[in-house]
């Protein structure tokens, strides 16, 4: 496993890591020297990647964790300190879509929009009420939030988790605020159309009906992007290559929030 050691030595939780982003970011950390913690709600798939990257060289545990329950995050921080002794960097990538298959507003319950919530943003909330304050006695440390143009701009995903991703923005902007005086960063990554696990339906979907050359064709780019290129964002971001940049909400998305119009229409 081989890298230009970017993360060389740090300690970084990675929570969503069993699939899509969270796996290839994993895998792109491993490879620049970082130390692991894995978690996700899947064991097997989670211990899949784990024994990949420590086949590879990589210094890797794993911890099941349902981040929306607080206990479990606790556990994770705690799991990370005893085995490492500290934490560098968080990327807080676990999330879920939802219920989709209500479009109309009324027809949702409120229980979709509570699991998504509690997932979506108190799953990161959770991570940095346990983790940042051992960062903050280091005077040291870097979170990456997972959100997505979905929180920026309506259209590209449902009520709840559009919302729910919105909120993820404005707590890494007012949790950058409270971690800054303690050199601790806090910035966010929003992916457009990416294929991975979350998005399967809707790939399944296009290649089934012969449309998959219109995925990613709203994009500037004219295509949709792969988990590994979300990842190199991340670790940018967690990297002492980006210490000087904290609050910010990163879109990778081809060009998709660039503008109101369609690609190749701009008046």
């Amino acid at each position: 496993m081989q890298g230009k050691g970017r993360v060389e030595g740090k300690v970084a939780i990675i929570t969503g890591a069993a699939s899509g982003i969270g796996k290839a970011t994993a895998q792109i950390f491993a490879r620049e020297g970082a130390k692991l913690v894995l978690a996700d709600i899947t064991e097997s798939s989670l211990k899949t990647i784990t024994e990949a990257i420590k086949a590879s060289g990589g210094d890797v545990i794993y911890g099941v964790t349902d981040v929306g329950k607080e206990d479990q995050v606790k556990q994770l921080v705690s799991l990370a300190l005893d085995e490492y002794g500290k934490i560098d960097i968080v990327c807080n990538n676990a999330g879920i879509t939802g219920d989709v298959s209500k479009s109309d507003l009324w027809d949702q319950e409120g229980e979709n929009w509570q699991e998504v919530y509690s997932i979506n943003v108190l799953g990161a909330v959770y991570m940095m009420k346990y983790a940042a304050k051992h960062m903050c006695e280091r005077k040291s440390g870097a979170f990456v939030n997972t959100a997505s143009v979905a929180g920026i701009r309506s259209g590209a995903g449902p009520n709840a988790y559009s919302a729910s991703k919105a909120a993820l923005i404005n707590f890494t902007q007012t949790a950058a605020c409270d971690l800054g005086g303690f050199n601790v960063r806090v910035n966010a990554v929003c992916p457009g159309l990416v294929e991975s696990g979350m998005t399967k339906l809707v790939f399944d979907y296009a290649r089934e009906t012969g449309k998959e050359a219109k995925l990613g064709s709203r994009c500037e780019l004219r295509r949709y992007g792969v988990p590994e290129e979300v990842a190199n964002a991340i670790l940018f971001l967690a990297s002492d290559e980006a210490s000087y940049i904290t609050g910010q909400a990163l879109p990778v998305d081809g060009g998709n929030t660039a503008s109101l119009n369609l690609p190749g229409m701009k008046f």
